[in-house]
């Protein structure tokens, strides 16, 4: 069966290949990586690699994403029932800092930390001699690193990809001359580990993982481990080698290979880790008779025959999108760094943008693949034992931002890993919310999780002991993790997945936050007690509060939810009495607020302060990634969400930066969100010493600099630069709603609406050109366009009324009201063309101006 399905690639690949082929599409670099930030990613959703390309002394770094810190930890507090509504009152009373105080005893211990799995490495019998034509490259059509040098004469190649299909990483290692290939074969690890060479041929790393490890470098017991037989998962990595002349040979830890013409090695890993409720320590699976198994498997399969395989299975991912941002003959004669050196000072350089957006869609199909774990704060990829955050899931923004590219660039299968772990939250999250809230329906996740899904709110903090409740105290996440369910239903049409997987999501997520909501005594809304905005603070009568009601966050995520809610269950005719109860309580929800300086209020009152400079600007969920704030049916809504990007400025970190793209970009201004983008590629110098979370850009191999790296940043900003040419979240499909002076002609190919429509553009002197859009589903289609167009196919006609189209319906208008209805400055009037037409299952249809 593995070689039927090898081989079927193989076939695939045939008629992705050859066409597809775009020579633009390369990292390269004239200099060896010397640090991990200059290194390059490789990945199968499950082992990640970083190729750093050294000519005497080769490394590659890696991970493997089930290996964590410690051991299932659910961190519930039984104390949450009884001191829940002594916060809720001192929170009625305006007694923010008791109530922040209280809150602390509601707290659990912190999530677990991501850690680096080891790595392997091949030192050179090079003589100490110039190396010349050195080059080294990531190809983004093939998902294959390449480094190539000359040494005396002799041109060696390496070759390394990490195979989805054979769960393994292969490198080739060749060269022109026969019998010059001379080195040797290491594994280590930043854990505990032993290394044993099994035979001339095969070595192998056994590991330990600590049980605690803590990021404070204050706490006097950073890094914790039990005994062999203890807490803290088990690991292993196999290398084998295949050589053509030559010999090998082992020395205890260390495999040697001598006068070899070319060498082949396979490796593969595997972890104890066995489940969401199971010590990996106790419980878990052994993971030699799993690297075992996978070395058995891959390593009696030529290298040819698993780089096709490997080829085929990332090619029918990559290749459904194609964008084109003009072509620049001179910039692809520079090395990638010296490109993002030169950016600004060239004027921008836009095949070094249609470069970052493949490079996020790589990220994504290297990161998240089916039956993986979903990506973290740094994708799978992660060097340090202590890394920033934990390097684990921040659920108030940075997991949810890694996937909304999902959709719209046409990678619907990599967002399964999320969907199948929040079925793990809403287990451990059902508990949480009975022994934590005394609720007996639904489930809740609060601002962080790890691998084994605590869903309780943790305290202790990295630079706070104590816990900071501006974090932990916020069950939201649940409700935004829900509305990706919806999402992806949105753009497949997949009724099946709506039934069996969204809705039962959706559903409880919803039914904890229907108890969670409280009367407000004063205004009779509905509304969240306690809330924060995440990890901002309300600043007020010259005191900073961390815990304060109904936040716009809060009550804009419910809204989302249950409307969603209610339309699924009109979808599926089922719920009566659910979807009920939800319109009741969704038209008792406290309203948008539009303040005193015409922005839209981040808090329950008008406390906003403009000199607010927080990365964090969570109050506009409603305009991106939420669809209730639009400029054509809520425009003084969408002119006050402006106001509150203008107060916050554009320089931020990393992924505060990615979303304001997408911000912008769904206020209509290509301008803005290109010029946040352009900043965006700020070359990082990662030698330098700069302050945490001190101004974003982007490391020298297209890592977003948060600083540090954050896999947010790549993610968002793909996701923004697709909102830049193609939107569908207000009942149509706008065409080229943003598109920025910088691009005047290009094209884009393959890109993703709601309603299932595959979507390609061309334009020339920033009008539409041409689109084609492909109906997967079905059903009306409704176009959006600057200039007046028509269908070749159909008959089309001027839109009117609601989008009947079940799959790309306008949320509608929200409730909100208005302090200074003076202080509003009103969006820019735009001229606009909107058009529906009919259309079948599978057919193509044709867009050209009139």
């Amino acid at each position: 069966m593995k070689r039927i399905i090898i081989f079927s690639l193989i076939f695939l690949q045939s008629w992705l290949a050859s066409a597809q082929y775009d020579p633009a599409l390369k990292l390269w670099y004239n200099t060896p990586a010397t640090i991990w930030e200059e290194a390059l990613p490789l990945g199968n959703g499950k082992t990640g690699a970083m190729v750093f390309g050294s000519v005497q002394k080769e490394r590659f770094q890696l991970n493997d994403n089930t290996l964590w810190s410690g051991f299932p930890e659910p961190g519930n507090n039984p104390n949450g029932p009884t001191v829940l509504p002594q916060v809720r009152e001192a929170v009625f009373t305006g007694d923010y800092e008791l109530a922040a105080k209280l809150w602390k005893k509601m707290q659990g211990p912190y999530s677990a930390r991501y850690l680096p799995l080891g790595d392997l490495w091949l030192t050179f019998d090079h003589k100490d001699s110039v190396t010349e034509k050195y080059h080294r490259e990531l190809d983004l059509n093939n998902a294959i690193s390449t480094v190539r040098y000359t040494k005396d004469g002799v041109e060696y190649t390496r070759e390394t990809f990490t195979s989805f299909p054979a769960k393994a990483m292969v490198v080739r290692l060749t060269a022109n001359k026969k019998n010059a290939l001379n080195f040797r074969v290491d594994l280590s690890s930043k854990l505990r580990f032993t290394t044993k060479a099994e035979a001339n041929n095969l070595l192998v790393l056994k590991g330990k993982a600590p049980k605690f490890v803590a990021n404070r470098p204050s706490e006097p017991k950073q890094v914790e481990y039990d005994d062999e037989k203890g807490e803290g998962m088990t690991f292993e990595i196999q290398v084998k080698l295949v050589n053509e002349g030559g010999k090998l040979s082992a020395t205890g830890d260390q495999l040697t290979v001598s006068n070899a013409s070319s060498v082949t090695i396979y490796l593969t890993e595997a972890t104890s880790f066995n489940g969401l409720n199971r010590s990996a320590a106790f419980q878990g699976k052994n993971p030699s008779i799993e690297a075992m198994s996978k070395m058995g498997k891959v390593s009696s399969i030529s290298y040819d025959v698993l780089k096709k395989a490997h080829i085929a299975d990332y090619q029918s991912l990559f290749n459904r999108v194609k964008l084109n941002l003009g072509v620049d003959a001179e910039s692809l004669k520079l090395p990638t760094d010296l490109r993002l050196k030169t950016f600004s000072k060239r004027g921008g350089d836009n095949p070094l943008v249609s470069l970052y957006y493949q490079f996020g869609r790589y990220l994504m199909i290297a990161a998240s693949r089916t039956g993986s774990r979903p990506t973290n704060l740094q994708g799978i990829w992660n060097d340090h034992v202590q890394p920033p955050w934990g390097s684990n899931y921040t659920t108030n923004i940075n997991t949810e931002m890694n996937y909304w590219l999902a959709e719209n660039t046409n990678l619907s299968e990599c967002h399964q890993p999320l969907f199948d772990f929040m079925k793990e939250l809403a287990v451990n999250g059902a508990v949480t919310a009975k022994v934590n809230y005394n609720i007996d329906e639904g489930w809740v996740v609060h601002h962080n999780t790890d691998l084994w899904a605590k869903t309780s709110p943790p305290g202790g903090y990295e630079w706070d002991e104590k816990g900071m409740p501006r974090w932990s105290c916020w069950p939201m996440a649940g409700v935004w993790f829900a509305t990706h369910c919806w999402e992806h239903y949105l753009f497949t049409g997949d009724l099946k997945f709506l039934r069996e997987q969204a809705y039962p999501l959706m559903k409880g997520a919803a039914q904890f936050q229907l108890h969670w909501l409280i009367k407000d005594p004063a205004s009779n809304y509905l509304i969240t007690n306690p809330s924060t905005s995440p990890e901002n603070t309300l600043k007020k009568d010259g005191k900073e509060y961390q815990v304060s009601m109904a936040t716009t966050m809060d009550m804009s995520l419910l809204r989302e939810l249950f409307t969603a809610l209610i339309n699924a269950a009109d979808l599926l005719k089922t719920d009566a009495a659910f979807k009920a109860e939800l319109e009741k309580a969704k038209a008792q929800l406290y309203p948008y607020h539009i303040g005193q300086y015409g922005q839209l209020q981040e808090w329950f009152k008008d406390w906003d302060q403009p000199t607010d400079k927080h990365r964090h600007l969570s109050h506009l969920f409603g305009l991106y990634p939420g669809s209730q704030i639009t400029p054509l049916q809520t425009p003084e809504l969408a002119a006050a969400a402006k106001q509150s990007l203008i107060h916050r400025g554009d320089v931020s970190t990393g992924w505060s930066m990615a979303w304001k793209v997408n911000w912008w970009a769904r206020l209509q201004d290509g301008e803005h969100a290109y010029k946040i983008l352009s900043d965006a590629f700020t070359y990082i110098n990662p030698r330098e010493i700069r302050e945490t979370m001190g101004g974003g850009g982007t490391y020298p191999n297209l890592f977003d600099a948060h600083p540090p790296f954050q896999i947010d940043g790549n993610f968002g900003a793909t996701a923004g630069i697709t909102e830049m040419l193609l939107q569908s979240h207000d009942g149509r499909i706008s065409l080229l709603p943003a598109l920025p002076a910088a691009w005047p002609a290009g094209s884009v190919r393959g890109i993703k609406a709601r309603g299932n429509f595959t979507v390609s553009l061309q334009w020339k002197n920033q009008k539409l050109e041409k689109a084609i859009i492909y109906s997967g589903s079905g059903g009306n289609c409704r176009i959006r366009t600057s200039i007046p167009v028509r269908v070749v196919e159909v008959h089309a006609k001027s839109a009117s009324g609601n989008n009947p189209n079940k799959l790309n319906v306008s949320y509608g208008i929200p409730p909100y009201e208005v302090v200074n209805k003076s202080a509003i400055t009103p969006l820019p009037a735009s001229t606009e063309f909107v058009i529906d037409f009919n259309t079948v299952k599978g057919k193509t249809y044709t867009i050209l101006p009139k």
